[in-house]
């Protein structure tokens, strides 16, 4: 991610000219960056994950977004996750901006990993509502979890060598044939 050459803007300034722009923007106070076209392998991912969850999800008060929708994290933020869940009530009857999703999942790409390892997930854990992040590497089938525990702090829950992504907070588990179908294996190290 780069940031664009634009001058510092305002929340409501960033809404009004993200909503005129072809591509994807995030917004971090005032600044604004572009965000870089998916690979087919993050496009296949996310739409599996988004699939499971959502026929896990039909009946309840929740629902699953992916892609172009925008999470804002504090009045100088606003992101776009790949995959996340609310059941917020004021989110489920809002046209553009979430603010309190429970589950965010990023699909890593070479050149948004360390991004989303790092800032990327300092700036969700400012949303009160999320309990869960989950990152799933494409290229090396790796998938991580970070869970909120009841005191508050984040534990990581590797789920790499296992046979499933559990997404605790929605009592979902999909096996990882299922998230990485359609997607060849890497070869043998």
């Amino acid at each position: 991610m780069s940031a664009v050459l634009q001058p510092a803007m305002t929340l409501q300034e960033y809404l009004e000219w993200e909503n005129a722009q072809p591509e994807k923007h995030e917004f971090h106070r005032g600044e604004i960056f572009a965000m870089t076209g998916g690979r087919r392998t993050h496009g296949r991912v996310l739409l599996n994950l988004a699939r499971h969850i959502g026929v896990h999800l039909d009946g309840s008060a929740c629902q699953v977004f992916a892609d172009s929708m925008k999470v804002q994290v504090a009045d100088d933020t606003v992101l776009y996750p790949d995959v996340f869940v609310t059941c917020d009530k004021a989110d489920l009857a809002t046209d553009q901006i979430f603010r309190a999703p429970k589950l965010v999942i990023e699909v890593l790409s070479p050149s948004t990993q360390a991004y989303d390892r790092s800032k990327k997930f300092a700036l969700y854990r400012r949303l009160e509502s999320l309990q869960e992040y989950i990152l799933v590497d494409p290229d090396t089938r790796r998938v991580e979890g970070f869970r909120r525990g009841a005191d508050g702090l984040w534990v990581l829950h590797d789920m790499s060598d296992g046979d499933t992504v559990e997404a605790a907070s929605l009592g979902l588990r999909v096996p990882l044939a299922e998230v990485f179908a359609g997607i060849e294996a890497p070869p043998e190290a």
